[in-house]
């Protein structure tokens, strides 16, 4: 008796299953393509990447700063000055630079040229500021 109950209700759950089922298809074949259906995200770390420690800006970015310049000469034409030409020394590295108005030397841009000093513009974490460096003045020999 227990076994025709079991049958009673496999036919019952069938049976609405197979109504569902469209004309010429098989219900084992709509089981398999309902269960195919099943979409699931998948995510893979597989690590690496940057250093979270390591500094974002790079040395040469970086370099020369101001505190570490010299000037050590100015060639000034009074006639068209954004040809003067100022040369520079990393006293650290002892780096030497020809710089002309304009130009970049890291965080360090030349705004200015005069015949006796040079006006840099610094940018600093976002924020602009000017500095000048002025020539050692000349002791005169008498």
């Amino acid at each position: 008796m227990i076994p025709t109950r079991m049958l009673a209700a496999a036919l019952l759950v069938a049976a609405p299953l197979a109504a569902q089922t469209p004309a010429g298809h098989d219900s084992t074949a709509a089981r398999d393509s309902a269960a195919t259906t099943l979409m699931r995200e998948v995510f893979s770390y597989e690590g690496g990447g940057r250093d979270p420690f390591a500094s974002l800006l790079r040395s040469g970015d970086v370099r020369p700063l101001m505190g570490d310049l010299r000037l050590l000469a100015i060639y000034f034409d009074g006639q068209y000055p954004g040809r003067s030409v100022a040369v520079l020394r990393d006293i650290t590295t002892q780096k030497r630079y020809q710089v002309k108005p304009g130009e970049i030397l890291g965080r360090l841009k030349v705004t200015q040229i005069r015949p006796r000093d040079i006006t840099f513009t610094v940018q600093e974490f976002g924020f602009e500021h000017q500095e000048t460096l002025t020539l050692a003045k000349q002791e005169e020999s008498q």
